[in-house]
């Protein structure tokens, strides 16, 4: 397996473009199975996630083809070959579970595994089920499998938490659905309004999208268009640490503060010095230690859980003492104990992760486990004394576009070793 090997230097200077958004460019890719016309995506980030779900909605007879060197991604589903999602693709990526509500809307029956995805939690699937319930669905467990048939009816699904998977999949299901359904509760993240504004272009009769209430109406079909994806707000916000822990200037190209506004709070607090500017936001340190600050993750507009690993690296370097507290998923502290390999001081007590931050931090072999605790442990890297080698990374290749050249490019020290 490749490794990644970070040497300690000095502080980054320059500009790192930010990519499209993974979470949203999957749900979008799932999104085409809704309409017999084809849909085509721009700004399309060149990931392993994209080629993972490609395939899968390949079996299921989406005609896909890639333009432009790969930044656009036409999706044709006129033809569904297969209602069936197999297990050992939704193995793989958690947001192939995704397809479950546009095949069920479009077919009217979905065969999908239950999914895979990082370690980092349970992540059950119940939302998605009683929500289609709620719809009029059939839904069985079976082998591994949700069997889901019937003809979708409006009707009002209120979710006991904001899920962003639960909340698209529900979305999807009831545009084509006969009547109207009311989403109460409903995950307010910005990929899931993309995925609406996409819909919208589509045809589909959406509003409260971005808010905790949405209304769907039922509409006969949907048809094609050409929908750019947005920012990928978490690349964005995981550039921004770097200079928080290398210290210097980075401007994040395409960033925008009401992306990640709660995260740019927490990172002023800090002592980072955030500008927004006309091609992105700029984060500039000022120089000596940071402050040690207190996180607890929240569902949008709150810390996004998929920044508090790379937050609680930098926090190792901070003065002071700062507690993170993890509410979106358990078993999220896996890069806690490689931290702490590399000097970190660091205590875990379930959902809780005390910090106190050290002056240094020495290179070390380190592991990945999941995608946000791999690039958490090259930040670290930036500034630790001697050489860090990241095992592991195919995590990696999930979620970030060409790291180690927009690292390098500001002035980091970063490259990739092919394994054995």
């Amino acid at each position: 397996m490749d490794s990644i090997l970070v040497t300690g230097g000095g502080p980054l200077s320059g500009e790192i473009p930010i990519a499209g958004a993974k979470n949203t460019c999957l749900k979008l890719m799932c999104a085409s199975i809704l309409s017999e016309e084809p849909l085509t995506l721009t700004n399309v980030p060149r990931l392993s996630d994209v080629a993972t779900l490609s395939a899968l909605l390949e079996s299921l007879g989406v005609e896909i083809g890639r333009l432009d060197s790969g930044g656009t991604l036409a999706l044709s589903a006129s033809k569904l070959t297969s209602h069936m999602a197999h297990y050992d693709m939704v193995r793989k990526l958690r947001a192939s579970f995704n397809v479950l509500g546009p095949l069920i809307g479009r077919t009217g029956e979905a065969v999908v595994s239950l999914p895979g995805g990082c370690a980092i939690g349970a992540r059950a699937v119940d939302f998605h089920l009683t929500g289609l319930e709620k719809l009029g669905a059939k839904v069985e467990l079976k082998d591994g499998y949700v069997h889901a048939v019937g003809d979708l009816k409006g009707a009002e699904v209120e979710f006991p938490f904001p899920s962003v998977g639960a909340t698209e999949n529900i979305m999807c299901a009831a545009v084509l659905a006969k009547g109207t359904t009311v989403i109460k509760n409903a995950a307010r993240e910005p990929d899931t309004k993309a995925l609406a504004d996409c819909l919208i272009a589509m045809g589909a009769d959406i509003e409260g999208a971005g808010t905790d209430t949405m209304v769907v109406r039922g509409v006969d079909g949907l048809h094609g268009t050409t929908h750019r994806v947005i920012t990928d707000r978490i690349e964005l916000g995981t550039y921004m640490t770097a200079p928080g822990i290398a210290g210097g200037e980075v401007e994040c190209i395409g960033g925008r503060r009401e992306l990640l506004s709660a995260f740019c709070d927490k990172m002023e607090e800090a002592g980072l010095e955030i500008t927004e500017t006309d091609r992105g936001l700029k984060v500039r340190h000022p120089g000596g230690r940071l402050k040690a600050v207190n996180v607890a993750t929240a569902p949008f507009p709150g810390f996004p859980t998929d920044l508090q690993a790379q937050f609680m690296a930098m926090m190792c370097f901070a003065e002071g003492t700062s507690v993170l507290e993890e509410t979106i998923f358990e078993n999220r502290f896996m890069h806690a104990p490689e931290l702490i390999r590399m000097g970190a001081n660091i205590e875990v007590s379930g959902g809780t992760a005390t910090v106190h931050g050290v002056e240094k931090m020495k290179g070390a072999p380190v592991m990945a486990t999941d995608l946000r605790a791999s690039v958490s442990l090259i930040l670290a890297g930036l500034v630790a004394e001697g050489q860090t080698t990241v095992n592991r990374v195919y995590h990696l290749d999930r979620g970030y576009e060409n790291l180690v050249q927009k690292l390098s490019a500001v002035g980091a020290k970063v490259e990739r070793v092919e394994g054995v």
